[in-house]
């Protein structure tokens, strides 16, 4: 993952599905030193604990002797979605409030995903590198380690 230059307050959030991490370089572009400025976190339980009834049925005619069922709802990848906008949402609020140029953003590709359908064009625009990876369980200096060595 080398080559990646993020200038001095540039920005990296790194995020899963319900744990998301915001750093600011406080060094400089060729020698970058990662620093915590906000997290968030969502308790995102399997779909399996958070839906508690049987799945529905429908009639599939007039006769009413054929019923279909309903495919259950995954709680767990809209809760996944929902997080993603709340990541989307505050990274909007910083880049309004000019908190940032650069950003870097890490996250593993259904969140990175769900993420890019929610971001404005204004943070959009100040993405320099996208990576598809699960770094929310690394230490900060790890992660420095995996981004700019």
């Amino acid at each position: 993952m080398s080559g990646i230059r993020l200038k001095h307050k540039g920005w990296v959030v790194i995020a899963d599905g319900g744990k998301a991490l915001f750093l600011v370089n406080a060094g400089t572009p060729s020698e970058p030193a990662l620093q915590v400025v906000g997290g968030l976190e969502q308790r995102n339980p399997s779909t399996a604990e958070q839906g508690v009834e049987r799945p529905g049925r429908l009639s599939d005619g007039m006769g009413g002797s054929h019923r279909s069922a309903v495919q259950e709802t995954d709680w767990h990848q809209l809760a996944k979605e929902d997080f993603a906008r709340d990541i989307a949402s505050m990274l909007e609020e910083h880049v309004q409030a000019g908190r940032f140029d650069q950003l870097i953003v890490v996250a593993p590709p259904s969140v990175l995903g769900a993420m890019r359908k929610e971001l404005s064009d204004a943070v959009t625009g100040r993405i320099i590198a996208e990576i598809n990876k699960d770094l929310t369980g690394h230490p900060v200096d790890k992660i420095e380690k995996l981004l700019f060595d």
